[in-house]
C-alpha cells in the first residue's frame, strides 16, 4: 500500500499517503466545524501517516503521530464531555500562563526531541523535525481543550511543514499543508464567530 506511484503523471505518492491526504482533510473540516467525529479521522489518519513519514525517515513526524492518537482519544472525550457541565468544552482564549506554559512546553520538547533525533537516528532534517514536531503537540493540545489560539499554531506550523515535506519528496503531503494553511485561516475566523456569540449568549 505504501509502493510509489506516480498521481497524474506529475506526483510521485503511494497508496498510503494518499489516503492518509484525504483522511485528514475531513478531519479538519469536522475540526472547524466543532465535530467531534473529528477525532475518529485523526486517529485513522495519524496511524496512517506513521507509516508514510517512516518510510521518510521523519521520526519526530512519525512518534509524533502516535501521540496525535493519544491525545485524540483525550479530545474526543472533551469534547463530548468536558467543562464544569460535562456537556463538552466550549471555545475559549488562552491566558497568559496558558501562552506561557505553551511556549515553555514547545521549547522544551524542541530541546528533548533534537536530542533524541540527533543521537538515536539517521535523519537528516532533526532540528526543524524536532521543532515542528514539539509544536504540533502543543498545537494538539490547544485544540483538544478547544483554545482559539491552535489554529495560529497550526499557520506557523503547516507554512514551515510545507517546506519540509517538498524536501522530503512528500508532495502530495505538502500540498496537504498548504489546504491547511487555508482551513486553519477558516477556522480561526469560523472559532472567533463562535466565541463572539457564546459571550452575547452570557451577556443575554
Amino acid at each position: 500500500m505504501n509502493d510509489p506511484l506516480t498521481l497524474f503523471g506529475l506526483v510521485h505518492t503511494s497508496l498510503l499517503e494518499i489516503v492518509s491526504f484525504a483522511l485528514a482533510l475531513v478531519m479538519v473540516v469536522l475540526n472547524i466545524r466543532q465535530s467531534p467525529w473529528a477525532w475518529l479521522f485523526s486517529i485513522t489518519s495519524a496511524a496512517l501517516y506513521a507509516v508514510v513519514f517512516y518510510d521518510s525517515k521523519l521520526y519526530g513526524d512519525m512518534s509524533l503521530q502516535f501521540f496525535f492518537i493519544a491525545v485524540s482519544l483525550w479530545g474526543w472525550y472533551q469534547w463530548l464531555f468536558g467543562g464544569v457541565s460535562h456537556h463538552g468544552v466550549l471555545v475559549s482564549r488562552l491566558t497568559s500562563k496558558g501562552w506561557l506554559y505553551s511556549g515553555l512546553a514547545w521549547l522544551f520538547g524542541f530541546v528533548a526531541i533534537a536530542s533524541f533525533l540527533r543521537l538515536f537516528t539517521d535523519t537528516d532534517v532533526p532540528h526543524i523535525d524536532a521543532f515542528l514536531t514539539s509544536g504540533s503537540l502543543v498545537g494538539q493540545l490547544l485544540l483538544s481543550r478547544k483554545k482559539l489560539e491552535n489554529w495560529h499554531v497550526w499557520i506557523g506550523i503547516d507554512l514551515i511543514y510545507i517546506g519540509l515535506y517538498i524536501h522530503k519528496n512528500l508532495y502530495l503531503t505538502a500540498l496537504l499543508f498548504s489546504l491547511f494553511v487555508v482551513l486553519a485561516a477558516v477556522g480561526l475566523r469560523t472559532w472567533k464567530k463562535s466565541l463572539a456569540n457564546q459571550f452575547a449568549e452570557v451577556i443575554n
